[in-house]
């Protein structure tokens, strides 16, 4: 039996033990009234009032366990990791050709994003995203995210088709992530930034029907500030105040790269017709 279970086994305990209250209070009244003395009688009433005020006690504990309740015994007892199924992945073989045609192009192909990695600065959450938060912030230190994967479609579980490079136009953009060890209420935050900046975010606590662990996890962004536009995305995830992911993607204008052409195009092909290939 899970944590979540307990508790609500307790709160119907507790209402369950109320009732009870309630019945053995009325009960003393009864009896009370049916008595002729006085020091009887009173000691039967005071013991109905303290029946109906365990009562009350109880009722609000019954309120209290599956809110507060479940919180502390979280924090009293830290929940284990759940395990959750590894996807395998299956290699497809490719065919590796061995040509025997030689080619001499002199024309230079400029990409319109250069793929060199630039030096970033620790993720940090930004003062006006910090001042949206609704949960707590102190996540359990063993949460763990795996690397976000970007699509435009979303099965419910996964993306489908992940890549890094898009191209316009974007009506929608999920990052899919699997997750581990979370605790449901802790606040947790996602940042998308374009070229630095923010674009696009949301801010949240954990819920409970998500659990602390599992697979499906995404975040979307479908309206950035500005539209979408050509340039270099960048998805924070952040529980309570800790950075846990990172995740990038590119946005072009077009997939199609620009050809620009260097002196006279030269191209020599030399084909040896008893290569095979």
């Amino acid at each position: 039996m899970d944590i979540r279970t307990g508790v609500i086994v307790l709160a119907l305990f507790a209402v369950v033990g109320a009732f009870l209250s309630f019945r053995g209070a009325i009960r003393s009244m009864q009896a009370a009234r049916r008595i002729s003395f006085y020091s009887l009688r009173k000691r039967y009433n005071a013991a109905a009032w303290r029946l109906v005020i365990f009562a009350l006690i109880l009722i609000g504990l019954a309120f209290w366990f599956p809110t507060g309740g479940e919180q502390v015994m979280y924090r009293v007892f830290p929940p284990t990791a759940t395990p959750t199924l590894t996807p395998t992945i299956t290699l497809t073989p490719t065919i590796t050709l061995s040509p025997t045609i030689t080619l001499t192009p002199t024309l230079t192909v400029t990409p319109l994003v250069s793929d060199t990695p630039t030096s970033t600065t620790t993720p940090f959450l930004p003062v006006a995203i910090e001042a949206l938060f609704a949960g707590p912030v102190t996540p359990n230190p063993d949460a763990v995210f795996t690397a976000i994967q970007f699509s435009t479609e979303f099965d419910g579980v996964n993306p489908v088709n992940p890549k890094t490079v898009f191209e316009l136009p974007i009506q929608t953009i999920y990052g899919g992530f699997d997750y581990n060890n979370t605790l449901p209420g802790v606040q947790w935050t996602a940042l998308w930034y374009r070229n630095g900046e923010i674009v696009c975010y949301e801010t949240e606590p954990w819920r409970l029907e998500w659990g602390t662990g599992g697979i499906g996890g995404f975040t979307e962004c479908s309206n950035p500030i500005g539209g979408w536009q050509a340039g270099q995305y960048e998805v924070q995830i952040f529980m309570g105040y800790e950075w846990k992911v990172v995740g990038r993607f590119v946005v072009l204008e077009s997939l199609t790269p620009q050809v620009t052409p260097s002196g006279t195009p030269d191209l020599t092909i030399t084909i040896s017709p008893t290569g095979t290939p």
